[in-house]
């Protein structure tokens, strides 16, 4: 992110609403915040994450399941 972003046309979702969105602990989304794997605005003691910021998050965690199939068929092969 720039220092100089515009965030008017952010919009915002809490900790409890991500975690519902991601069908997760609230406790997960926490640790992702301060892991640094999903960006977040910190107001007084509470966090609000940008939603594309929970949408880039899951496009990037996305699986296509070419991976797992790779790895188990080279296991086999010998």
């Amino acid at each position: 992110m720039t220092q100089e972003q515009n965030f008017s046309n952010v919009t915002f979702l809490t900790v409890q609403e991500v975690a519902e969105l991601m069908r997760v602990s609230k406790m997960t989304v926490y640790r992702m915040v301060h892991a640094g794997e999903l960006p977040a605005v910190r107001f007084g003691r509470s966090y609000r994450v940008p939603v594309n910021a929970v949408e880039s998050y899951l496009r990037s965690a996305v699986v296509d399941g070419t991976e797992a199939r790779g790895a188990s068929g080279s296991a086999h092969a010998g």
